[in-house]
C-alpha cells in the first residue's frame, strides 16, 4: 500500500479540531462562524487534494505518508480507496454549506464548534477501514448530538435508548468476530449483531423512531449533518458486507426494501416539515442499502452512485426546508404557505434538490437510480418494481410538500424574507453540482464502478456470489449511460 504525497488525510481530520478549539473560545457568534467556514473551507480543499493525490497514484488503496504523520491516528490507520475517495470531499462540503447557510437568526443555536467536531469524527471514519476503529469513531459520531440535546434541555430518552443500544451491539459483534474462526456458528452471530447494529443506526423500520425524534428536538442543521452522510452504509460496507452470509445480505436487502416503502408513504401524510423529511430520507436511504445487499458490481455501482447524489440532492432539500424555518418557524403542511414570490430561489432549490432525489432526468441522481433498478431487478425483478415505485411515491411527496410551503395565497410579512447572499452561494453551488453530475455522469459513475468491483471481489472469492449474483461484464455500465436508461 502506497501512501500520498502528501498528509491529506490527517488535515482533514486535524483542521476542524483546531477550528472547533478557535471557535469555542470565541464569543461573538458571527465570527464563529465566520473562523467555522475557514476551518470548513480548508478541510474542504484538503479532502480534494486527497481524492485527487489518490487517483493520481492509480493504486487500490493508500495511506498518508508515515513520515509525515500528523496527526495519532495517521501513518497507515488513515486510508482512502476508491470507495472512500469521493466521500471525504462530500463530507466536508455538507458541513461548509450547512455552516454557509446559517442565518444570523440560527447562529446561537447551532453549535458550530461541536459541528467541527462533528465533521473531524466523520472525516476519521471515512479514512478508515480497520473494523475496531471504523466501530470507535461509529460510536464517537453519536455524541456530539446528544450534547446538544442535554444542552437544550431536551428529552434524550429516546436517543439514548436507540444508540445506546448500536454502540452495545457494535462492540459485541466486534467482540465476537475478532476472536470467533472463520465460518464457525459464533462468526455468524457477531454479523448479526453488527449487521443490527448498522441497521439501527440506519434508521430501518421498526427501529427509525430515533430519527423523527432527533429531527424534532435537536437543531436542523445538527440532525441534517448527522444523518445526511448515511455513515450507517460506510458501516455496512467496511463491518457487514466482506463477512456476511447471502441469507444475512437477502434479509437486509428485504427490511431495507419495507422501509423504503414505508417511509416513503408516510412522507405523504406528514403533517410537519421535519417529519417530512425525515422520511423522505429515511426512504432514499434504505434504497442505497437495497443495492448495497445485492452484492453484484451493476447494484453495488447503482447503490454508491445513489448514495452520494442522495448526501447531496437532500442535504440541499434540507437546507432549504431551514432556511425557510429560520423565516417562519416550525413549517406546517396543513395549509398553504405562499412563500415564492418572497424566496423564488428557495423555491427552485426546493424542486431541483427534490426532484434530484428520486432520479429526475438530467440530475446527479438518475444513472444512478437507473442502475440501481437494474442490478435489483436481476436479483429480484419484483424488488426492482417495488424500487420504482418507492421513486413515485417520493416524488408525489416532494411535488405535495412544494405546493404547501410555496404555493397558495401570496404570505404577508412586515420582515424583509428575500433570499440572503450566503443562502444564494449554497444554491448556486449546489444546484451546479446538481446539474453537471446530471448531465456529464460518466467520470463518476466510471469511478463508483471500481469502487463496486472492489467490494464484489471479496466475496466473489470467497464463494459467496449465487447464481444470478455472477460478477457483470464492464460493458454493461458502459451501454447504460451510452444508450440511456431501461425501465425509466
Amino acid at each position: 500500500m502506497l501512501g500520498l504525497h502528501q498528509p491529506w488525510l490527517g488535515l482533514c481530520v486535524t483542521i476542524p479540531v483546531l477550528g472547533a478549539l478557535v471557535v469555542r473560545f470565541t464569543g461573538q457568534p458571527e465570527a464563529a462562524r465566520r473562523r467555522s467556514l475557514v476551518a470548513c473551507g480548508l478541510t474542504l480543499a484538503c479532502a480534494v487534494a486527497a481524492w485527487h493525490d489518490f487517483e493520481s497514484l492509480r493504486v487500490r488503496e493508500a495511506h498518508d505518508p508515515d513520515g509525515w504523520s500528523i496527526w495519532p491516528l495517521g501513518g497507515g490507520l488513515l486510508v482512502v480507496d476508491a470507495l472512500s475517495a469521493p466521500l471525504l470531499p462530500l463530507g466536508a462540503l455538507l458541513f461548509l454549506l450547512t455552516h454557509l447557510a446559517t442565518l444570523r437568526t440560527k447562529v446561537r443555536e447551532f453549535s458550530f464548534a461541536r459541528s467541527l467536531v462533528s465533521e473531524a469524527i466523520l472525516l476519521a471514519t471515512f479514512s478508515s477501514k480497520s473494523p475496531w476503529l471504523v466501530g470507535l469513531l461509529l460510536a464517537a459520531g453519536a455524541v456530539p448530538p446528544y450534547l446538544e440535546l442535554r444542552k437544550a434541555s431536551k428529552p434524550t430518552r429516546v436517543y439514548v435508548l436507540f444508540m445506546g443500544a448500536f454502540v452495545v451491539l457494535l462492540v459485541l459483534g466486534l467482540a465476537i468476530l475478532s476472536s470467533a474462526p472463520g465460518g464457525s456458528r459464533l462468526s455468524v452471530v457477531a454479523v448479526v449483531l453488527l449487521t443490527a447494529a448498522v441497521l439501527l443506526r440506519s434508521g430501518i423500520a421498526p427501529v427509525h423512531c430515533w430519527m423523527t425524534d432527533l429531527f424534532e428536538h435537536v437543531s436542523f442543521g445538527t440532525a441534517l449533518l448527522y444523518v445526511s452522510p448515511m455513515v450507517g452504509a460506510y458501516g455496512l460496507v467496511r463491518l457487514v458486507l466482506p463477512v456476511a452470509p447471502t441469507w444475512v445480505l437477502s434479509a437486509v436487502a428485504m427490511a431495507s426494501l419495507v422501509t423504503a416503502v414505508y417511509a416513503a408513504g408516510m412522507a405523504l401524510v406528514q403533517r410537519e416539515a421535519r417529519r417530512f423529511f425525515s422520511y423522505v430520507f429515511l426512504s432514499h436511504s434504505s434504497l442505497v442499502l437495497v443495492g448495497l445487499e445485492t452484492a453484484t458490481p451493476i447494484g453495488l455501482t447503482g447503490s454508491l452512485s445513489l448514495w452520494l447524489s442522495v448526501a447531496l440532492s437532500l442535504t440541499g432539500f434540507g437546507l432549504v426546508l431551514r432556511c425557510v424555518e429560520a423565516r417562519t418557524g416550525r413549517i406546517s403542511l396543513l395549509d398553504f404557505h405562499g412563500l415564492y414570490p418572497h424566496v423564488p430561489g428557495l423555491a427552485a432549490l426546493f424542486l431541483i434538490t427534490g426532484l434530484a432525489s428520486i432520479g429526475f432526468p438530467g440530475t446527479a441522481g438518475f444513472v444512478g437510480l437507473e442502475l440501481l433498478v437494474e442490478g435489483v431487478i436481476q436479483v429480484l425483478p419484483i424488488a426492482g418494481a417495488l424500487v420504482v415505485i418507492v421513486a413515485a411515491l417520493n416524488g408525489l411527496a416532494v411535488m405535495y410538500a412544494y405546493f404547501l410551503i410555496f404555493t397558495g395565497r401570496p404570505h404577508s410579512s412586515t420582515i424583509d424574507l428575500r433570499i440572503r447572499p450566503s443562502e444564494r452561494i449554497a444554491v448556486l453551488i449546489l444546484t451546479a453540482m446538481i446539474l453537471i453530475g446530471g448531465v456529464f455522469p460518466q467520470r463518476g459513475v466510471d469511478t463508483r464502478y471500481r469502487a463496486a468491483l472492489s467490494l464484489a471481489a471479496p466475496r466473489d472469492d470467497r464463494g459467496q456470489t449465487q447464481p444470478g449474483r455472477a460478477r457483470e461484464p464492464g460493458p454493461t455500465i458502459e451501454r447504460t449511460i451510452a444508450h440511456g436508461p431501461g425501465p425509466f
